[in-house]
């Protein structure tokens, strides 16, 4: 496996995790916890928070997805700004996709002294949309069975990550899921403004059967 920028963010990520699983106070430190951050300002948790995970699953899932649709976002960045100044903007991005999606949750939990959070679904979440973007018609598979082009099952999965933190009746930021996809969108259409229409292009291409 060749080490692109990609692997090596999951090589940090899973050594960190690893690191952690067995060591409580190290992840206490770690985690994304709001109160925290503005009583104490402890501002390093927005970036910290990404590189830790609950779980042995939780880790799998995330970098899983991450390999997956990275590759393709580092491509075009190093396509578009050349292989070094593409390589630390896809890094900017994935950092940024970690700290601007857990905004609205500092927002909403900077006095709830409970609240916990840590994963790197924000980062994970922004690169995913950022890949549907530029290949929307690309198929996506939920556990292997239920696979449907990028764009309709992205879609779903606003929709869901939406109403989901509406209700907030799960211990999973589905607001870090929801803003880090509307960053990764966002993202690529200013770095790429020509990319809006080849989405929607290949959007009216689509023919289900």
């Amino acid at each position: 496996m060749p080490i692109t920028i990609t692997v090596a963010l999951i090589l940090i990520t899973v050594g960190i995790s690893f690191y952690g699983f067995n060591k409580p106070e190290f992840l206490n430190r770690w985690m994304f916890i709001p109160y925290k951050i503005k009583h104490k300002s402890e501002w390093d948790r927005f970036v910290t928070s990404g590189f830790i995970h609950k779980d042995y699953i939780h880790l799998l899932f995330n970098m899983f997805t991450f390999y997956f649709f990275g590759g393709v976002v580092e491509q075009v960045l190093s396509y578009k700004f050349g292989v070094v100044i593409g390589g630390v903007i896809f890094v900017l991005f994935y950092i940024l996709g970690i700290v601007i999606s857990d905004i609205p949750t500092y927002l909403k939990n900077q006095d709830n002294s409970y609240y916990r959070a840590l994963g790197a679904s924000g980062g994970t979440s922004a690169t995913v949309f950022a890949s549907i973007i530029i290949l929307p018609l690309s198929d996506i598979c939920l556990f292997g069975i239920l696979c449907l082009p990028g764009f309709i099952l992205g879609g779903l999965f606003l929709i869901y990550s939406y109403f989901k933190g509406k209700n907030q009746d799960d211990a999973i930021n589905h607001d870090a899921h929801l803003y880090g996809a509307i960053f990764g969108i966002l993202f690529i259409l200013l770095i790429a403004p020509s990319s809006a229409t080849t989405f929607i292009e290949q959007i009216k291409s689509y023919k289900p059967f």
